[in-house]
């Protein structure tokens, strides 16, 4: 593709791709002629990973150029985790906290359907606060919400025949399982701490548990796929 297509795709600007190439971000292009050249597609993948790194963790250029050397080593299935990680846990979003107030803004923001909105907040997995005579939704509900709509795009939808009460039983199985442990653990060791140590530990505690959770489910999803993934090569290779 010429450069004004790739700057149409990616949303930065030529002069700013010729700058990434002259600061060895981006690798020089294939000549096609004096004046112009051709771009294939790792350069819109390269763009978006310079914009992400860019936007999201401010990285200088010489960190970047460092980054993306390790990038072409990563599997397709880690770098799409790098993208949707990017996409909806981006670090200055979770400082800059912000909740969405009503029901039409919040679809409007996740592209959540009426209906299926409706039904996941009957199931408790999105949860608004009443608050001033509107509905609150959280940062968490905004990015479930975009994450449910994200399922069904990748083809594990409703209409695709997977079964939306499923994540029902996963926030029904967390729920019970945050209850209990904090019953046991949480609530013992809070009690005899002040108000300031309560809400600092506590605070701290949450984060801690919640990326545990992510990361144990991360991890074992992935074992089970790759096993999954070889079982049917080994069947096709038959």
């Amino acid at each position: 593709m010429k450069i004004s297509e790739l700057a149409k795709r990616t949303g930065v600007a030529k002069q700013t791709i010729h700058y990434y190439i002259r600061e060895g971000v981006l690798r020089k292009p294939r000549k096609t002629g004096k004046n112009t050249a051709d771009y294939n597609e790792n350069y819109v993948e390269q763009i978006q990973i310079v914009k992400a790194l860019q936007d999201d963790y401010f990285l200088p250029l010489s960190v970047i150029r460092k980054v993306l050397r390790q990038v072409k080593k990563l599997s397709t299935s880690e770098k799409s985790a790098f993208f949707l990680l990017s996409d909806y846990f981006r670090p200055l979003d979770r400082l800059l906290t912000t909740e969405i107030s009503g029901r039409e803004a919040f679809r409007k923001v996740t592209g959540l359907g009426r209906k299926y909105l409706a039904m996941y907040e009957k199931w408790g997995v999105i949860t608004p606060e009443e608050r001033d005579d509107a509905l609150a939704y959280s940062q968490d509900d905004v990015i479930i919400g975009k994450l449910i709509v994200k399922m069904d795009q990748l083809g594990f939808g409703p209409k695709d025949g997977t079964d939306p009460e499923d994540l029902r039983r996963i926030a029904d199985f967390v729920r019970e399982y945050v209850i209990d442990t904090q019953k046991a653990y949480y609530e013992p060791q809070m009690k005899p701490l002040s108000s300031e140590d309560f809400l600092d530990r506590g605070s701290k505690f949450t984060e801690v548990m919640s990326l545990y959770f992510y990361h144990v489910y991360r991890k074992l999803f992935r074992e089970n796929y790759t096993r999954l993934r070889k079982s049917i090569e080994a069947d096709a290779s038959k």
